[in-house]
């Protein structure tokens, strides 16, 4: 056991920049040939601004690549290639459907090169949280800072005068015309109050307290935090209607709490909670009413329209799809948003939905990856909850459109259009590449000097 310790005590990450660099060519590639291909697909020819989309793409990725490798030099390497390659398919996908669009109206509005804006702000931001953020352990000092703007951030869409409600859902704030989804900020801000508030209290929220059916269950003087988030969960399906980001915070705090403590108690302490919120969903809330009635029965004609065009989309793609520029995703409402994952399933196949799926997979693997080498609580449970982040997202919005369960109106992280979205998960993938960074960087030597008076002390050098 001493040498393979003493073996581990020596281990040190490379930097692995070349790695890095040639997985970022090759998701260019990717995305760069599947815009090609979609232009090929439905003119015949390649798209006219091919040249300017792909050097501006392929401009972002060096970019970001070339400043997280001087500033984060032992970040994860595989992140930034995962992020890309979702970023051009979406963009690949979104600009599929904005070409039919075009061809109804020749003045109709593209979203594409909207998107590709909003990712070039969500890669400035990126650079700047790395720019700014040289080490994850002073948002210890932001718990409570963090925890307050998130909470203003979820209220801010009910004000009169800025809330804007699009689909029944009060989530957006519009200024002009500028529309923006706060709560996509208010994750990032909420993982961080999370994992400060649990760094300080973990201790007393893991003591034991009755026990039942051979689990621990919390003590009842320790269910407050739970049950303030349970709370907010219902205020924001109550209010804003918004079903997806309820379930997603409400998942978030319960994973971190028992990354946190160790403890099942809390995992049946928030089942329980999450049945009774549900129930209440279903009994008293109408918009909740009609995302079950869609999901149980979306082949009624008065109800499940976008559900069952999604459904005939995807089967209609088979295994290996119709080819770019040859389905018709847009029959489906929101093919470019909220169900751009059949539309990827009509034109890719199953195989190209199980490779979008394994790239979320290494995303979420590699977030867990870093909670396990992080030498700090808060880096681990920062680790876990932005892992949870892309974990619940995904799981709630493809078992939506897959009718694993009902629908909830969350948009694809990385490829469904959407500024909000865009701009939240790359800030969280430069937190990740900040804490990957700490964890992965040798540990400073410990170098004895000596004293005059015969005594050595150790220096870090």
């Amino acid at each position: 056991m001493s040498a393979l310790a003493a073996q581990a005590s020596e281990f040190v990450y490379k930097r692995r920049g070349v790695a890095e660099l040639y997985l970022l060519v090759l998701s260019l590639l990717v995305g760069i040939g599947a815009y090609a291909s979609v232009g090929l697909g439905v003119n015949g020819e390649l798209p006219l601004d091919l040249l300017t989309y792909g050097s501006w793409l392929a401009a972002l990725v060096v970019v970001a690549h070339v400043l997280i490798r001087i500033f984060a030099p032992y970040a994860d390497p595989i992140l930034l290639p995962i992020v890309s390659a979702l970023n051009g398919l979406g963009l690949a996908m979104i600009y599929r459907i904005d070409l039919y669009r075009l061809s109804r109206d020749s003045q109709a509005h593209t979203y594409a090169p909207t998107q590709l804006v909003w990712m070039t702000l969500g890669v400035a931001l990126f650079v700047g949280v790395l720019l700014i953020l040289r080490d994850h352990r002073r948002l210890q000092g932001l718990t409570y800072t963090a925890g307050l703007g998130a909470l203003i951030l979820l209220i801010m869409p009910l004000l009169p005068g800025i809330g804007h409600s699009v689909n029944g859902a009060r989530i957006w704030i519009r200024v002009g015309s500028i529309g923006f989804q706060p709560g996509e900020l208010a994750k990032v801000l909420l993982v961080i109050a999370f994992a400060g508030y649990l760094v300080q209290h973990r201790d007393a929220l893991a003591l034991a307290g009755r026990r039942f059916l051979f689990i621990d269950l919390p003590r009842g003087r320790d269910l407050g935090p739970i049950m303030v988030m349970w709370l907010v969960s219902l205020g924001i399906l109550v209010f804003q209607n918004d079903l997806g980001s309820s379930l997603m915070f409400f998942g978030i705090f319960l994973v971190m709490l028992y990354v946190a403590t160790e403890r099942p108690g809390w995992l049946l302490v928030g089942g329980i909670l999450f049945a009774l919120g549900a129930t209440m969903g279903v009994l008293f809330i109408s918009h909740v009413q009609v995302r079950i009635d869609s999901w149980l029965d979306p082949f009624n004609y008065d109800r499940g329209y976008q559900l069952r065009q999604g459904l005939y989309g995807m089967g209609w793609g088979g295994m290996v799809g119709r080819g770019w520029g040859e389905g018709q995703p847009y029959r489906t409402p929101l093919a470019n948003s909220d169900f751009i994952f059949p539309s990827l399933g009509e034109e890719l196949g199953l195989t190209g939905l199980i490779g979008v799926l394994l790239l979320y997979l290494m995303l979420v693997e590699r977030a867990y990856r870093i909670a396990l080498v992080s030498r700090d609580d808060l880096g681990k449970l920062l680790a876990v909850g932005f892992g949870a982040v892309f974990a619940l997202q995904c799981f709630v919005v493809i078992g939506g459109v897959t009718r694993l369960i009902p629908s909830t109106g969350l948009t694809t992280p990385f490829l469904s259009y959407g500024g909000s979205s865009l701009i939240a998960n790359w800030i969280i993938i430069a937190l990740l590449a900040r804490i990957s960074d700490s964890a992965r960087r040798p540990a400073p030597e410990m170098q004895p000097v000596q004293m005059d008076d015969d005594t050595q002390v150790v220096k870090l050098r």
